[in-house]
């Protein structure tokens, strides 16, 4: 009889704010009739065998989930190719991971200990296994440290930058097959949040199988015959095509995630099925996932609604909008599917980044101008917006955390935001602006028209919609606004080049920050940040690329992310935030127009265990993935 008892979890990581469960005793697991055919002709061997001594077992009951049954194939969309790596961020399979709360909590591993931020003992599953059935054991782990990370020719930047603290790289231990330890000589707070993110920094790899591939490890010649098979151009290269743990597109490579990618190539319609040792269960041994198959189609973008509505897909939010939800309740009973409306956790839903890196001279100088920044904002009437795009649902505001942070402030999320034309003339006439042309259009310093210029992904038509508000709104303030919709990789090489004077994207991607959450978004710390590519690039490339940050109080964001992966307590992180925060609200970096624009979800009356009411956010979250689809299941 398969039976152990639940080790208890190290009290240390109690100081993270999540509880204990109840100690019990593992059930006895449940083979599944997806695999019982291999298990019977000895191909598989029986579940008691593919499980870890100590599987996650969920507590459904917590949650006031029902316990499912094993079975079916749910179908899901996407837009491109490379989408099928939602699958990774939908399983959400992680060394730790956000729960409903967003907590942090240990879910590959069986437990953590977190000495003061500098080390970090993490403990893994006795007996857990990867897809194929190779062990996943601290050897995983040595071989990306050592053989991958630290491998010029495979890494030749070096291990990842949430890594190095002050500098320095942590070192990196393995005392046993089921423990490893990162210890620093300064604090990286910042250490298993970033393992709980939706594209997580895998600091493992599945080493039995890609020690096929590395000059470590195999016979040279056997390496180049396989090298010239790939038509690559170094067994680097090769390494590097087949070690794609969140990319999801190399079949062969194994992976800990609830599904397994069973396609090779590009197609129309890609298979996940589940992974035969996937490390969790239910209270009853029913190994999850329930759901045997993910069936993802990849559409055009413009069909997933439309698609939606005729009720061909059993899970969908990505690919919808707002402006959907209207046609898709009305589809409810022919498409056999509900319709939900969960909450969105980015910043804002609507955000335009004035370029402070722009390549053009004078309008870059223009729009570093605060006075100009303040003015743009005061000149967008939110509440027209939200009432014509989304019903007065939204919330209108400047770009600031949501109140479900404990770092949210009223008075930042309305900074600047109020529809006030007078005080936005009077600010761009005190920057110097006030010389307009014969159709009321201001001048800048050099005589050209203030034409403002924002580019757009081209992706989400309620961008458009609310462009075209603010641009008859912004005439009134002598500004005049062009519109460029644009392919969104080509809308951010242009940005990252400072060819773009301005663009619209959401705000940031959480907006549901906690004290164990890094600021480091708030600083300019990366070039995805789309008000300041270059300085960005900057940090991110040790200055060998991009811009120094040169204005006050960009330099003092910097200054201030640093106290934060300094600081000894949580109060000093929350006095970082609260000054941080209050810099974006008066400095308007990304000029916010509204948030909490409802997000359509659409689930088939054949799913349950979906929530009807929860939140759809990238971080913290992984869209779905917080809420745990390998709990989902299929009745028919």
């Amino acid at each position: 009889m398969f039976k152990t008892t639940r080790p208890l979890i190290l009290a240390a990581a109690l100081a993270f704010g999540w509880t204990l469960p109840a100690l019990a005793d593992v059930p006895v697991p449940q083979e599944s009739s997806f695999w019982s055919a291999e298990v019977n002709a000895g191909d598989l061997p029986p579940v008691s065998e593919r499980l870890p001594k100590d599987p996650l077992v969920v507590d459904l009951a917590a949650k006031g989930r029902e316990f499912g049954i094993p079975g079916g194939t749910m179908r899901t969309m996407v837009t491109r190719s490379k989408d099928i790596r939602q699958m990774v961020v939908y399983g959400y399979a992680r060394l730790v991971g956000f729960d409903g709360n967003y907590n942090i909590v240990p879910d590959i591993l069986a437990s953590f200990e977190n000495d003061g931020n500098r080390k970090f003992t993490l403990h893994l599953r006795e007996g857990h296994k990867w897809s194929d059935g190779s062990p996943f054991t601290s050897e995983d782990f040595r071989y990306w440290w050592e053989d991958v990370a630290n491998n010029e020719l495979l890494s030749p930047s070096g291990p990842p930058d949430f890594l190095i603290v002050e500098g320095k790289a942590p070192t990196v231990s393995f005392p046993d097959e089921t423990t490893v330890v990162y210890e620093w000589d300064d604090p990286n707070p910042d250490f298993l949040q970033t393992l709980a993110q939706a594209r997580p920094p895998f600091i493992y790899r599945p080493s039995a199988f890609l020690k096929q591939y590395h000059e470590n490890y195999v016979d040279p010649e056997d390496l180049a015959a396989q090298v010239d098979d790939a038509r690559v151009k170094s067994w680097a290269a090769l390494h590097n095509k087949l070690d794609n743990l969140y990319k999801f597109d190399n079949h062969k490579l194994p992976t800990l995630q609830p599904w397994l990618n069973a396609s090779s190539g590009k197609k129309i319609r890609h298979n996940f099925v589940r992974n035969p040792y996937y490390h969790r269960i239910d209270s009853k041994g029913v190994q999850l996932p329930y759901i045997d198959v993910v069936e993802m189609e990849i559409v055009a973008p413009g069909l997933v609604a439309a698609k939606t509505n005729a009720g061909e897909t059993d899970l969908q939010g990505r690919g919808l909008a707002f402006r959907d939800a209207s046609i898709l309740k009305k589809g409810e009973a022919v498409g056999n599917y509900k319709t939900l409306l969960w909450k969105t956790g980015v910043a804002s839903q609507i955000a335009i980044y004035p370029n402070l890196n722009y390549a053009d001279e004078v309008w870059r100088d223009v729009m570093r101008d605060v006075r100009v920044r303040r003015a743009l904002s005061l000149g967008i009437d939110r509440k027209t917006i939200n009432q014509a795009l989304y019903f007065k649902l939204a919330k209108p505001g400047a770009m600031a955390v949501l109140p479900a942070s404990p770092f949210y402030s009223e008075e930042n999320a309305q900074a600047w935001a109020q529809y006030d034309p007078d005080l936005a003339n009077a600010l761009l006439d005190e920057a110097g602006l006030a010389e307009r042309d014969k159709n009321g259009i201001r001048l800048l310093p050099d005589g050209r028209p203030m034409e403002l210029i924002i580019e757009t992904a081209g992706e989400r038509q309620e961008v458009e919609n609310a462009l075209q508000i603010v641009t008859d709104t912004w005439r009134e303030i002598g500004v005049d606004l062009v519109m460029r919709p644009l392919d969104r990789d080509i809308l951010r090489n242009r940005v990252f080049a400072g060819n773009t004077m301005a663009s619209v994207w959401f705000g940031w991607d959480d907006g549901l920050p906690q004290v164990h959450t890094s600021p480091a978004y708030l600083a300019p710390t990366d070039q995805v940040f789309l008000a300041w590519p270059k300085w960005g690039q900057y940090y991110q490339t040790g200055g060998e690329v991009g811009e120094a940050p040169d204005m006050p109080e960009a330099e003092r964001l910097m200054t201030l992310v640093h106290d934060w992966e300094t600081a000894t307590t949580d109060e000093q992180r929350a006095a970082v935030w609260t000054e941080m925060l209050e810099i974006h609200a008066d400095q308007l970096y990304a000029i916010g127009i509204l948030n909490g624009a409802p997000q359509p979800i659409v689930v088939s009356n054949r799913l349950r265990n979906v929530p009807e009411q929860a939140m759809w956010a990238w971080e913290p979250g992984a869209h779905f993935g917080v809420h745990r689809p390998d709990e989902f299941f299929l009745v028919d």
